[in-house]
């Protein structure tokens, strides 16, 4: 993700989770006190406290999951541009800071079975075959990079992770656009060849789907923990 302040929302849910727990162990004492009239006294002077700690962690509960709707187009605008420097610095394997970058790309495409920011076309704007793994004394290579502006390597192939081993063919991701340059292959029609959907859209339905159990989770938490704090003001 481009953008840290996403992170706002798992860090919130976090938190409160760690202090929910503190708090629900202090509440289960009292509890347990409150069967015994001779213990129970004790507590008293603690129980507004805890009242307004559980409320304001309560909400806070309730704001993180509202807020975890509300920043969904954050979430995809962040996604969208570090998905699209993960791709562009996808062959900088020898670059400190970016040697891991490779690697994280391949396996979020293959494990969400995705290619590309928006699609593979994505692929075919960016170098992302290194200069070191580039044979400049050949033709073809010459070639490629004299018909781009800016001198660079450019393609219309994808990285192997964006093969998809459920095509009946051995995957196509170098001239995929080209039919000529294959036997009996149309790549309009190839659909299973190369994952069709764009990383950012898996990854956007992947988080929503977790925010959409986990907010469900969390609304039932908070329903339960103002039901408890009640039934503890009322002792």
């Amino acid at each position: 993700m481009d953008n840290s302040n996403i992170h706002i929302v798992p860090n919130t849910f976090m938190i409160v989770g760690l202090v929910s727990m503190g708090t629900n162990f202090f509440a289960s004492k009292i509890s347990q006190d409150a069967l015994d009239a001779a213990r129970f006294p004790r507590w008293k002077n603690f129980l507004k406290p805890y009242y307004a700690v559980s409320c304001f962690f309560t909400t806070l509960m309730l704001l993180a999951v509202i807020m975890s709707y509300v920043m969904k187009g954050s979430l995809e605008s962040s996604l969208k541009i570090g998905l699209k420097n993960g791709i562009r610095f996808y062959k900088d394997t020898d670059t400190p800071g970016r040697c891991f970058q490779k690697q994280n790309i391949d396996r979020l495409q293959m494990e969400f079975q995705c290619c590309g920011n928006n699609d593979l076309r994505d692929w075919f704007d960016v170098q992302w075959i290194s200069n070191r793994y580039l044979d400049f004394s050949s033709k073809e290579v010459k070639d490629y990079i004299k018909s781009n502006v800016d001198g660079r390597y450019l393609v219309h192939g994808v990285p192997f992770s964006c093969c998809n081993p459920s095509s009946p063919r051995p995957c196509i991701q170098h001239q995929i656009t080209n039919n000529s340059a294959h036997y009996n292959y149309d790549y309009q029609t190839e659909e299973l060849n190369i994952y069709v959907r764009g990383c950012r859209e898996a990854l956007v339905n992947y988080y929503m789907g977790l925010m959409n159990t986990i907010g469900t989770g969390v609304l039932s938490v908070f329903a339960i923990q103002v039901l408890y704090t009640l039934l503890i003001l009322e002792s």
